[in-house]
């Protein structure tokens, strides 16, 4: 086995899931992430079937979906509410599974941070890599708190403002998309089944999807305005005001909010590292490496492939330097595809009427593309 003790820096999604597929593989794993507090941030996430496939790999599926609400079909809404069509969406992660799943993040990150610490991943809170040296053979790492450790490799799961991509000398930074996206968690009405989006009002549109029994996630797209607003506590006034024009069950839900309704804001941006992700034993994985516009709802899912596919592949019998050439070479054009095409979504959203602008089919060819294994 090529690896035998993994550092993992980050302990998200990404992290954690590779934190517990190496585990399952015999690795000695040791996690650190910089908050002082481990659970999940943010509010509704669409989980395509890709990722629960790798969330069934990592054995947590079952569990993410005692609480999550799967549904095959996407809605497209005009901006009163009215239907365009129903759209069924492709089993990304073969027959078996749901299309799509629609759950709260702190579910998910609970069913993750249970896994990780039942197969015995040492968690460390509250810090992060401060440097780190290299050898042919072993990584020495010091810690942001003084502490040192050596590892036969170093992994930066540490999101899209990764502090691990420059540390490891890559210098690419995400870039901003040129749109915003307001997010809050609501009470799911009773109607409420699946994913839908709203199109031909205001903004660039709105949308919503049921995230669990009595939770749904909704959120509206818009321009990027000041960027003082950027937060988790943005002002609900702003988000109504913003999205008057939308009627239908989004402008219910949200007339519907309590006035200390938790809302986030944020700039959507997009990255991508264009030369190889590794340096030597070090490698950045999931967001660190590549980020997108939500509009294909596949962020999640190439982050978990990515986790996956590393922990399989470092467990070989390849050489490590070999593991990661195959690693980037599967991963690479997949990846790549899923960012261009969402970027050039939102290049339609933000300038409609683009010629030969054709979003559903867009959609639909990544999605089917992605029905192959990763």
């Amino acid at each position: 086995m090529p690896v035998q003790k993994v550092l993992v820096v980050g302990g998200g999604i990404t992290g954690s899931v590779l934190s517990v597929a190496l585990a399952q593989r015999g690795v000695e794993v040791e996690l650190v992430e910089i908050s002082p507090r481990w659970f999940g941030v943010g509010h509704g996430i669409t989980l395509q079937g890709n990722a629960l496939k790798a969330l069934r790999t990592v054995g947590v599926l079952d569990r993410v979906l005692e609480r999550a609400v799967p549904f095959d079909v996407l809605r497209l809404l005009q901006a009163d509410g009215r239907l365009i069509a129903e759209l069924p969406t492709p089993h990304t992660g073969g027959p078996d599974l749901p299309s799509t799943a629609g759950a709260l993040r702190s579910d998910l990150q609970d069913a993750l941070c249970d896994a990780v610490l039942a197969h015995g991943v040492t968690v460390r809170l509250g810090l992060s890599v401060d440097r780190m040296d290299q050898s042919l053979d072993h990584v020495d790492v010091t810690f942001t708190d003084g502490t040192t450790g050596r590892y036969d490799l170093m992994v930066g799961a540490d999101g899209i403002n990764s502090r691990m991509r420059p540390l490891i000398g890559i210098d690419t930074l995400p870039t901003p998309v040129g749109m915003s996206i307001f997010r809050v968690v609501a009470q799911r009405p009773p109607e409420m089944v699946c994913h839908e989006v709203y199109y031909g009002g205001p903004r660039f549109k709105a949308g919503y999807s049921p995230i669990s029994a009595d939770r749904c996630y909704a959120y509206l797209l818009d321009e990027n305005l000041d960027a003082a607003l950027i937060g988790p506590r943005a002002p609900l006034a702003l988000m109504r005001e913003r999205g008057a024009g939308y009627g239908g069950l989004w402008g219910r839900i949200v007339a519907a909010l309590p006035e200390d309704t938790a809302v986030d804001y944020r700039w959507i941006e997009a990255v991508l590292v264009d030369e190889p992700w590794y340096r030597g034993r070090a490698v950045v994985v999931g967001d660190a490496a590549h980020a997108c516009p939500p509009l294909i709802a596949q962020g999640a899912a190439m982050c978990m492939e990515d986790a996956v596919l590393l922990a399989e592949l470092v467990c070989g019998e390849e050489p490590l330097q070999k593991a990661l050439e195959h690693f980037m070479a599967r991963r690479s054009p997949r990846v790549r595809m899923v960012l261009e095409n969402s970027l050039r979504l939102a290049e339609w959203e933000i300038h409609p009427g683009t010629p030969g602008a054709d979003p559903a089919r867009i959609m639909s060819e990544t999605l089917d593309s992605l029905t192959a294994a990763a």
